[in-house]
């Protein structure tokens, strides 16, 4: 079977998948009364969301692994990739765990959640070192490559290169996770760019991966757009930052992610740009952070929001990919 055929059929199948058993998980989520809680400091339209069954991002993990499990591109790079997706994960249900049990908006406290994903990020950057060609990272729009040179004890230079990639891809896209559809829809987009650079450089296996996540995300999105019936939680979001900057790096594509990825960095500077403004000068760049609550009070409708992103996100995916053929 053609290797194309093969991730079509691979995204087909978690995205069907995911629309079979949304219903019954959202209805379990439901009857366990695992709702989001709404911090008071958020816009005020989204308190009607109060009670939304949460950790919808278990149905994400379910669908990706069925997919996986019907094309069985198992090898040591794909294991990694899947210990760092349900690492993060986990991470996640434990924070989204505490919020439900404690009734409260926050769960882990930030130094223990960042603590956890920086050792789940390096364990697989380690492993990443058995790899020689991972040390070398490609140069968008060139023919050059980001070097990391190795000494006798280790390569600490890439391990801290690559825990940084994780760790700062998983918070950005839960960044991102603040309007229903928009992370999903997005981390698919910037994913599905992603399975084309691994395509054409023959990392088929990594390539059904992202494309067995992107169609789980897909799936997804049948439930969580607006208005949604179910979120992600950090169950969801953290696991799939956490993947796209693992499948970056092993793709060795890492320098392509804040092009590919540019909503999600958007996001990111955006929340940056404003603690700063707000703590040296008192004033606030955006009517509020992330990026995309500036435009919801604006008056922008939450579909027309996630649309607009989804669109960006498209025309960056395409420009990373065009980033890597032009050289």
């Amino acid at each position: 079977m053609a290797n194309y055929v093969v991730l079509i059929f691979t995204a087909l199948t978690s995205f069907i998948i995911s629309l079979i058993f949304g219903p019954p998980i959202i209805r379990i989520l439901h009857q366990l009364k695992f709702g989001q809680s709404i911090r008071d400091d958020g816009p005020k339209s989204h308190q009607k969301k109060a009670g939304t069954p949460t950790m919808g991002g278990i149905l994400i993990f379910i669908a990706m692994v069925s997919g996986l499990l019907v094309a069985r591109p198992f090898t040591q790079e794909v294991f990694w990739l899947l210990f760092v997706t349900l690492g993060f994960g986990l991470v996640g249900f434990i924070d989204d765990m505490i919020i439900i049990l404690t009734k409260k908006s926050l769960g882990l406290k930030a130094r223990q959640k960042l603590l956890a994903q920086i050792a789940i990020a390096a364990i697989a950057s380690i492993f990443m070192l058995q790899d020689s060609q991972v040390m070398t990272q490609w140069v968008p729009f060139s023919k050059l490559k980001l070097f990391f040179p190795s000494f006798n004890w280790g390569n600490p230079l890439f391990v801290i290169y690559a825990t940084f990639i994780m760790v700062a891809a998983s918070n950005a896209v839960n960044l991102t996770d603040g309007l229903d559809g928009l992370s999903a829809g997005t981390t698919a987009i910037s994913l599905l760019a992603f399975a084309v650079l691994a395509f054409l450089q023959g990392f088929h296996e990594m390539a059904i991966f992202a494309v067995s996540l992107a169609g789980a995300c897909a799936g997804f999105i049948w439930f969580n757009g607006p208005p949604a019936q179910v979120f992600m939680g950090d169950t969801g979001s953290l696991a799939l930052g956490a993947a796209l900057g693992a499948l970056a790096l092993f793709t060795r594509t890492s320098l392509f992610l804040p092009i590919i990825g540019g909503v999600f960095v958007a996001e990111t500077l955006s929340v940056i740009i404003q603690v700063v403004s707000y703590k040296t000068t008192g004033k606030r760049v955006f009517r509020m952070s992330p990026l995309h609550h500036h435009f919801e009070l604006g008056g922008m409708l939450e579909p027309q929001i996630m649309l607009r992103f989804w669109m960006v996100g498209a025309v960056l995916g395409i420009l990373g990919i065009l980033s890597f053929v032009i050289k």
